[in-house]
């Protein structure tokens, strides 16, 4: 009996810990497949073109906030507003993404077949990968791994993310996060963290490297919130060369505090 008594001792905190955890809004979500490859023409060795889509959609457990959230999703991802099914607004993208390939590149292709040199432009693909993973308390982060290669010296990789408030379903902007006038003060905390990132110190070395040589820092909506900070997500060419890939800024909460807006919680 008291080894009885002693063990309900230590698993009360753990069921009042799990108990607590579960009084949080949470999002869920489930999997939406769409494949589709093309070739060009009807010759074995045709080149191809690729779409693979495993995309996340938020479920209706979510009740009106998975309207808000795949509305979001399929806007942003795949230019397909307001659609009500999500399986099939993925599918259509890939059958369109497809049928444009073969109508634009078929007439070019058939200049083209004798050139050896030139058929693995005609290799095109497209793929997106998604997950989702915890973000503060209240939100949950979206991320997608973009793919896709449309000719020339190399495809593109980018990582396109949302942070969704888990009570709403509303897409957390910089606006929700900072207080007005935020953009100044944000930009230079980026920087900071970008000299800090790559051991570089000031503006000239910066642009010697490859980084800000043709723009300026800006703080972008393409961020991952998280308990104690926002990481910042750069895909290539928005600050750096392709060649120096995509670039993460991780700033602090207490670094940004005088300008974090009162009604942001994490």
């Amino acid at each position: 009996m008291h080894n009885n008594k002693h063990y309900l001792l230590l698993l009360l905190p753990l069921l009042l810990f799990a108990c607590k955890g579960s009084d949080e809004p949470t999002l869920t979500f489930e999997p939406v497949i769409a494949d589709k490859e093309v070739r060009l023409s009807s010759e074995d060795n045709s080149p191809r073109c690729q779409v693979h889509l495993n995309m996340l959609q938020a479920t209706a457990d979510n009740g009106e906030k998975a309207k808000l959230i795949n509305d979001v999703l399929l806007t942003r991802l795949l230019n397909k507003p307001h659609s009500n099914d999500f399986q099939a607004a993925v599918t259509q993208f890939a059958d369109d993404y497809t049928k444009t390939y073969k109508n634009t590149m078929l007439p070019l292709y058939n200049q083209d077949r004798n050139d050896t040199a030139k058929i693995a432009w005609y290799e095109y693909h497209y793929m997106i990968e998604t997950t989702t993973q915890p973000g503060t308390a209240y939100t949950t982060s979206y991320l997608a791994t973009v793919d896709y290669y449309e000719g020339g010296a190399h495809g593109i990789n980018q990582l396109i993310t949302f942070n969704f408030d888990n009570t709403t379903g509303k897409l957390v902007t910089l606006a929700d996060i900072f207080a007005p006038g935020y953009e100044s003060q944000l930009k230079s905390a980026l920087l900071k963290a970008l000299k800090s990132k790559t051991g570089l110190s000031s503006m000239n070395e910066l642009k010697d490297a490859g980084y800000l040589y043709s723009m300026e820092m800006f703080p972008s909506e393409n961020f991952i919130l998280n308990d104690e900070t926002i990481t910042f997500v750069y895909n290539p060419y928005e600050i750096a060369p392709y060649a120096l890939g995509s670039i993460e800024l991780i700033i602090t909460y207490n670094e940004v505090s005088n300008i974090l807006n009162s009604s942001f919680k994490h």
